[in-house]
């Protein structure tokens, strides 16, 4: 493409811009809007992008050529616009009377510069003129439903199956190398796909699901989920002791689809290994890592960590029960007692644990939490009913590091309704963030 080669917007075109503002209802609103269209340069397939605007309240309408791309080119030529790099575009108005002076920028002759600044995500307004090129006379281009439609050219001329995607719906996936690949070498990949088609579109599977549930044979939802957990669980912070037994991408797969199958979760996985670790089980032996009966191991692994904790804290239990009581009173602020369904009351004793794990029958009393309250990493606080405050409802632990809910659970380790929920994160949460601010001020006041 060549400078000297650029046209004035079509009269076709600026109809269908002028049609475009209409029925988005944005012909006075007084900002800048970007379209584009497709035409020809100097015998290259090129998109042009046109910027619109008016007056606020005025009937004065201005549009201009601003930026430039071709099909195989890298560089764009740009006019009157400049990029910022928090991501948007200002443009010049002078020559068009829409304001007093010309802006640093604005000189109104065409420059040139890297495309992939100025590539504006805006509507292709004749995406259609690319079929009178034959050599995307096929490329289905026209129903291609997303902004980059240079980008989309240039994958199929490469990969001529992307047409096949977009055909059968399924152009999230079209400009995707992974599946374009597999499609062009695979032909049961391609009969797979097309057969599985109206179970995939408006999913938004990602590839690695597509490519493993084809793999593998297991359904895409189950597949997706998996991935899905896999995603969380490596991106969280706590859980240590499972990422360090579970160390490859195959075995955090293997852990997640174990878990799921034996209905339990993460959480009670590493409480059990945190008993394991306690008494000194090898944990490469698969009988101990994945047994074939958790719920029924984990009760017993718990209780044997229990009884095995019990006595080695026989001779430090009243210094156990001294730096607890310390940390509960230090946070005592942090319960809540207002004029609500629910009320917070912070743990006073491991004894307390002991009590609440029993009745809702999970693990906060018999594994390690007590020890965590008294470091002062997290602290362990009680949800209970207003008109019932003595019965055990949900128990809540809390991260001084972070400021946020590390689990909070319900008897048997199940999720609270949602009106819990948004008591604890919309109402508790940021009270008791609040507290930690005025504890944190005064200890340093003290100090």
């Amino acid at each position: 493409m060549k400078i000297e080669k650029i046209k004035p917007i079509p009269k076709y075109i600026l109809k269908l811009i002028q049609k475009a503002e209409v029925n988005n209802h944005i012909t006075l609103s007084g900002y800048v809007r970007f379209y584009s269209y497709l035409t020809k340069n100097d015998g290259e397939l090129v998109k042009v992008t046109v910027a619109c605007k008016n007056n606020i309240n005025s009937p004065r309408w201005r549009c201009k050529q601003v930026v430039i791309h071709g099909v195989h080119s890298n560089k764009c030529f740009i006019k009157d616009i400049v990029f910022h790099f928090m991501g948007n575009y200002s443009v010049g108005w002078f020559e068009e009377g829409l304001q007093q002076e010309p802006k640093w920028y604005e000189d109104n002759e065409w420059g040139y510069v890297d495309g992939k600044y100025f590539n504006i995500h805006c509507p292709v307004l004749n995406k259609e003129y690319a079929l009178r090129f034959p050599e995307y006379k096929y490329s289905a281009v026209d129903i291609f439903p997303y902004y980059d439609t240079l980008k989309y050219l240039r994958t199929y001329e490469k990969y001529p199956q992307a047409e096949m995607l977009v055909k059968f719906g399924l152009h999230a996936y079209a400009m995707s190398k992974q599946i374009l690949h597999k499609v062009g070498k695979d032909k049961n990949f391609r009969k797979w796909l097309i057969d599985k088609r109206y179970e995939i579109i408006g999913h938004g599977y990602y590839v690695g699901t597509l490519l493993k549930a084809y793999r593998t044979g297991k359904q895409i939802k189950q597949v997706q989920k998996i991935e899905g957990d896999k995603k969380k669980f490596c991106c969280r912070d706590n859980y240590k002791n499972i990422k360090s037994l579970f160390t490859t991408d195959k075995a955090v797969t293997e852990f997640l689809e174990y878990i799921e199958k034996q209905n339990a979760n993460i959480s009670s996985y590493s409480d059990y290994l945190t008993a394991c670790n306690y008494l000194g089980l090898d944990m490469n032996l698969l009988k101990n890592r994945l047994p074939h009966n958790f719920k029924k191991w984990h009760d017993i692994r718990i209780d044997e960590y229990r009884t095995a904790k019990a006595l080695k804290d026989a001779e430090e239990r009243k210094k156990l029960y001294t730096e607890f009581a310390a940390i509960a009173e230090k946070y005592l602020p942090l319960q809540i007692d207002k004029e609500d369904t629910f009320i917070v009351i912070i743990a006073r004793s491991p004894q307390d644990l002991i009590r609440e794990g029993e009745i809702l029958h999970h693990c906060v009393g018999h594994m390690n939490y007590d020890q965590r309250f008294i470091r002062e990493e997290s602290l362990i606080f009680f949800i209970r009913n207003k008109e019932t405050p003595n019965t055990p409802f949900v128990t809540l632990e809390y991260s001084l590091k972070n400021h946020k809910v590390l689990q909070c659970y319900g008897d048997g380790d199940n999720r609270p309704n949602e009106h819990v929920l948004y008591f604890v994160n919309n109402k508790w949460l940021p009270y008791a963030n609040k507290q930690i601010k005025k504890i944190k001020k005064l200890t340093k006041q003290v100090a």
